[in-house]
Parts: C-alpha cells; structure tokens; sequence
C-alpha cells in the first residue's frame, strides 16, 4: 500500500536523523533538498546514506502515482564550522571523491564537503514537481507566486493522496483515478510554482471524487483512506483534525465556536483563515477537511459539510451524526 509504504519510510528517515548532526542530503543537480528528508542532519556518514537510500526508495513510491516527481541526484553534504579552506565539490560528481573515505565521486550517495559559509548559500525547497532546469525559466505567467509549501504540508498532502489512490484502487474505481490524473495535468498547466503541485494533486482529487462518485461512495473512499493513515482517535474528533490540520499548514489558523463545558455537539461550526487549497467554480475543496475528521474520529465520514465565505476566511459548518446521505465530504458549494 502506497500510503502505508511512504509513512514507513519517512519514520525511518526521521528515525536516522539527529539535531547535532553534521551532514544532509541534497540534489546534486539543482541544490534542492528532497522531501522527505529535507530539513533533517545526520550524526554519521552511515546514518546519512542510510537515509539517502529511503529517500529515494520514497520518491520512487511517490511517483507510482504522481509521475511527475522529479529524479533527484540525492548525494550527501557535510557542513563543519571554521573550515574556509575545503574546496567546494562539483555537484555533478566531477569533483574528486571525499578525501581519506576511499570513495570515488561517481560512487551513489557520494559525501560533499562545504564550509559553514558555503552551507549558508544553500536554500530550503520542497519537491520542485516538474522544474524547468533552464537557465531563463519563464516567471510571466504568475508574477506573484505562492509561497512555497512547508515540508510538513508536502508530506501532508502526498500521505493523503497516496491513501486516497489507494483507497479509489480497492473500491475498483480506475475511471475517478484516471479521471483525477487528468485533472491534476490540466491545474498543473496553469501554474508556474512547481512546488505548488502537491496542492493541486489534493484539489483534484478533491473535484474528481465530487463527479465521479456517488456520495455514498465518497463516504466510503473516504473512510477507507482513514483506515490507511495512522491512528488518531482523538475525544474530539472536530478539535484534533484541525489541530493536525493547522499543523501541516492546510489552514493557517482556526476557531471553533465554543460550546462551554458541554460535550462535543453533532453540529460544529469552525472557522478558518488561509486555506491552502483553492476553490474552483464556486466550490470549496473539503476532501483534507474530511478525511482527517475521520482519522480523528471513529474512521467514518462526517455527515455533512457546508461552507460560506465570511469576511477573512471561511465558515465550515460540520454535521457529524448519522442519518441522511452525506453531503459536501469532497467539495462543497461556497455559500455567500
């Protein structure tokens, strides 16, 4: 399983690392360093390698559904303070191999030594999906980009989607997710911020479940999906998804209306600021809402979710008890 495969690998990866640590990965082409190890250091050069491989066994997890994941050249960097006079290696491997280690620099997972200066020249980045490596690539067609997303909110996004494709293979429904892979390609055209991508992975899927399911089976995909991540039963339910929510980044804050001292109640209204998914033709992308509400719940679906747009943000009323068809799990229309 996808989802089960990538939240393995990138616990090893988190596993190996160290706050101390001296060394970390990087694209050897692009200077980028990959998801899921970007922002992590390691306390050995084994250590490091160990996480390289992990790396790209995750990228090449990743990319069964999301062929657009780029090949990265994953390479080990040291960073030791004081050291001005270590020559900079050629990232391309053509630089001599790591002195007194007996490593040539073709060998995969090659180490790199760089001064605390030099290291400070290295900029953080999340996957660049489909990057242009041209020398002038073109800014024009979004001169104010988004920003781009934390790693938490990539790894976020991928481990939903990779549930929720796991969960449309089991159901049999191979025309939603070929339909969902169509859809991601044409958002994609539209954007020139490659490390937005993930995002819109999410918002189609988040439409395509919308057209091509019933919303039974939408309910269904969804608590499938749950099943997929990890378990989170939280006391309340609404509470706990969007703290985890918040925490990924998926909404920049948010405000239940409060009901005192009494127990968590069927209807629940939340307010939120900074979604990160974009609305399309009027309807609000309510698929990470939902699936983590059920993670946080009792793995089922909510009933119902509905959305106004109010001033700073949104207004999303959540209906958890059962009863009639289920409405607004993957989308829903934005009310004024």
């Amino acid at each position: 399983m996808i989802g089960t495969t990538l939240a393995a690998i990138s616990d090893h990866i988190e596993a190996l690392s160290s706050e101390t640590g001296e060394y970390s990965l990087v694209c050897a082409r692009y200077g980028d360093r990959p998801v899921p190890a970007a922002g992590l250091r390691f306390e050995s050069r084994a250590a490091a390698r160990a996480a390289a491989r992990a790396t790209e066994q995750y990228r090449d997890a990743l990319r069964r559904y999301d062929p657009q994941v780029p090949y990265y050249d994953v390479i080990v960097r040291q960073e030791y303070a004081g050291d001005e006079g270590v020559d900079r290696g050629v990232c391309d491997g053509s630089a001599d191999g790591d002195a007194g280690s007996g490593r040539s620099a073709g060998d995969a997972h090659d180490v790199r030594r760089f001064s605390a200066t030099e290291a400070a020249d290295w900029s953080l980045s999340d996957p660049a999906v489909g990057r242009d490596p041209g020398p002038n690539p073109d800014s024009s067609r979004d001169p104010e980009p988004s920003p781009v997303p934390s790693r938490d909110l990539v790894g976020f996004c991928h481990d939903a989607a990779a549930a929720v494709f796991e969960a449309l293979s089991a159901g049999d429904h191979d025309a939603v997710e070929s339909a969902v892979m169509d859809a991601y390609f044409a958002f994609a055209e539209e954007r020139s911020d490659p490390d937005g991508l993930c995002l819109r992975l999410l918002e189609a899927m988040a439409f395509e479940l919308r057209r091509g399911l019933e919303p039974t089976e939408q309910a269904a995909v969804l608590a499938d999906a749950a099943s997929r991540l990890p378990v989170a039963p939280d006391a309340d339910p609404v509470a706990g998804a969007f703290e985890r929510l918040a925490g990924a980044g998926v909404v920049g804050s948010y405000a239940a209306d409060s009901g005192g001292d009494e127990p968590p109640a069927e209807s629940v209204v939340v307010h939120v600021s900074d979604y990160a998914l974009t609305p399309r033709d009027g309807r609000f992308p309510t698929l990470p809402v939902a699936l983590e509400l059920c993670r946080h719940g009792d793995r089922s679906p909510p009933r119902a979710v509905r959305v106004d747009a109010v001033e700073g943000g949104w207004r999303l009323g959540i209906d958890t008890a059962s009863g009639d068809e289920p409405s607004g799990l993957t989308s829903a229309p934005i009310r004024e």
